[in-house]
């Protein structure tokens, strides 16, 4: 298969070398300068100047007009990098909406009647803080003064 592939590849490279030989024979016709004179061959000179200063006018006008689309394409391509990084979205509104509208939005016209979303919800009981049993201050007073009464307070704050 490879050699096959090769053999391909080196007729279509012989197709296109025989090719362009043809094309530029017509395009192109052989100089015969012998047995010219010196004149003759000074006006053909003149002639493949003249050819040679318009191919090059045509290029040159190629040239430009290649850059200038360019350069338009580049701000093209610039105009439109700058669209992409402008575009914001807009701030959203609030709407508020109640919860059977919402459920009636969602699940279309099957729900007819109001669902109430306590009665689902669990209960938590709440337990009630130790209350601290308010005392005679006096005899606080008594058992903590000294070191021993603030032994027990280091000792009640760990």
């Amino acid at each position: 298969m490879l050699k096959k592939a090769m053999t391909m590849l080196e007729a279509d490279k012989q197709m296109k070398k025989e090719e362009r030989e043809r094309t530029l024979a017509e395009r192109v016709p052989c100089l015969e300068m012998s047995g010219m004179s010196t004149e003759e061959l000074q006006n053909l000179c003149k002639e493949l100047h003249k050819k040679i200063d318009m191919v090059d006018e045509v290029r040159y006008d190629i040239a430009a007009k290649v850059t200038i689309n360019d350069r338009e394409i580049q701000d093209l391509s610039q105009k439109v990098f700058e669209l992409k990084g402008k575009m914001k979205r807009p701030n959203l509104r609030r709407v508020r909406v109640s919860a059977d509208a919402m459920l009636g939005a969602l699940l279309g016209a099957k729900v007819k009647e109001s669902v109430d979303f306590k009665a689902n919800l669990k209960t938590v009981k709440k337990e009630e803080e130790k209350k601290e049993e308010v005392t005679d201050w006096r005899k606080n007073v008594e058992s903590m003064s000294g070191m021993e009464g603030r032994k027990k307070l280091f000792d009640a704050g760990q």
